[in-house]
C-alpha cells in the first residue's frame, strides 16, 4: 500500500512539474528594425523579412517583438532611433543601407547587427572582410556600385543617341560616390558626359532637375540612398515631367514611376536576412557568419513612364525584362 502510495505521489509531482513547465511563458526574443525611410516605402523589404522569420519558426506577437524605428528620410535622426533601439535592450538590430548600419554601429558595439542590403561594408570599415566580418556586424551588401556601368549600358540602348546623362544623388559618406566615380568611368568607353547633381532637401528637387535640363542631359541616374528612397515617387514623377528616361537601382522605383531598375533583389536579401537573425539568436556570432553578396538581379522597365515621356523601348531591351509595368 505504501508503495502504492509513493507511485501515485510520484505520478502527481511529475504531472504537475510537466504543468508548471507547460505554463512557462515562451522566451520573446527582441529584435529592433532600423530604417532611414519610411515604413510604407520599406513595406515590401520588411514583409519579405517577416515572411522569413515565419518559416524558421519565428511569429510577430507570439516569440518575437519587432521593434520598428523609421527616419522617414530625415538621415539626421538615425543615431537617436539607434539608441532607443539599445536601450530597450534588443537582441538584434536589422539595419538598411551604410549610413544606417553605420548610426547602430555608433550606437553599440555589443548587440549583433544585420543588415538587409547595404553599399561596400568593406571599404567604409564596417567589417573587416566578406568572409571573417569581425565584429558585430553581418549580413548582405548590395555591391551597387559594380553595377553602375551596367546600369548606363542599359540606359544608352534604351536612349542611343544619350551624350549627356546626370546622376542625381544625396551627397553623403559611403558607396553613393563610388557609384557616381564607377559610371563616370563606364562612361568614357560610352562616349556620355555625366552631370553631377546634388540634393539634400525635397526643397531643391524643383531648381536640381531645372540645372538638369538646362545642361541638356539625355536621361537621368538617381543614386539610392535612404534619403532619395523615401522621396523616390516625387522624384521619379519629375523624371516624367521633364520628359527625361530615367534609370534606378530597386524595382520599387520602377513601381513609382522610374522608367527602368536594375539591382539585386532587395525582398530576396530581407528574407536571408532572417537567416542571419536566426543565426544569431540560436548562439551564432556575426562575425562568424560570412556577408553574403546578393545572387539574384531584375530588370524592370515601366512602359507607363515610356508612354508618358513619350519613347519606345527596344525590343531587344524588352526581352531581357524580369518585369514589365503596362
Amino acid at each position: 500500500m505504501r508503495n502504492l502510495s509513493c507511485s501515485f505521489l510520484f505520478i502527481v509531482i511529475l504531472g504537475w512539474n510537466g504543468f508548471a513547465a507547460a505554463q512557462q511563458p515562451k522566451k520573446v526574443r527582441r529584435i529592433g528594425i532600423l530604417q532611414g525611410a519610411s515604413a510604407g516605402s520599406s513595406r515590401s523589404n520588411i514583409d519579405a523579412f517577416r515572411k522569413g522569420l515565419r518559416e524558421l519558426g519565428y511569429t510577430e506577437g507570439e516569440n518575437i517583438f519587432l521593434a520598428y524605428r523609421y527616419a522617414d528620410g530625415d538621415l539626421g535622426r538615425l543615431k537617436n532611433l539607434a539608441s532607443e533601439l539599445v536601450q530597450l535592450k534588443v537582441d538584434v538590430i536589422l539595419a538598411a543601407g551604410t549610413q544606417t548600419t553605420t548610426a547602430a554601429k555608433q550606437a553599440t558595439s555589443t548587440i549583433p547587427i544585420v543588415v538587409g542590403g547595404a553599399g561596400d561594408l568593406v571599404g567604409t570599415g564596417l567589417v573587416a572582410s566578406l568572409a571573417r566580418p569581425g565584429g558585430n556586424i553581418t549580413g548582405s551588401t548590395v555591391i551597387s556600385p559594380d553595377l553602375s556601368g551596367k546600369r548606363l549600358e542599359l540606359l544608352k540602348e534604351v536612349v542611343p543617341k544619350a551624350s549627356r546623362v546626370a546622376v542625381l544623388l544625396y551627397p553623403s559618406t559611403g558607396t553613393d560616390w563610388d557609384e557616381v566615380k564607377q559610371t563616370k568611368s563606364a562612361a568614357q568607353s560610352l562616349k556620355v558626359k555625366i552631370q553631377t547633381v546634388e540634393v539634400r532637401d525635397p526643397s531643391e528637387f524643383q531648381a536640381a532637375y531645372a540645372a538638369i535640363k538646362r545642361e541638356n542631359a539625355n536621361a537621368l541616374i538617381l543614386i539610392h540612398g535612404s534619403f532619395t528612397n523615401f522621396h523616390r515617387k516625387q522624384l521619379a514623377e519629375l523624371g516624367a515631367k521633364s520628359r527625361l528616361p530615367t534609370m534606378c537601382e530597386s524595382a520599387r522605383w520602377s513601381d513609382d514611376g522610374c522608367l527602368m531598375s536594375y539591382g539585386p533583389d532587395l525582398p530576396y536579401q530581407y528574407r536571408r536576412a532572417a537567416v542571419f537573425v536566426v543565426k544569431i539568436l540560436k548562439g551564432t556570432k556575426p562575425a562568424d557568419l560570412p556577408v553574403e553578396q546578393p545572387m539574384k538581379f531584375e530588370l524592370v522597365i515601366n512602359l507607363k513612364t515610356a508612354k508618358q515621356i513619350g519613347l519606345t523601348i527596344p525590343p531587344n531591351v524588352l526581352v531581357r525584362a524580369d518585369k514589365v509595368i503596362r
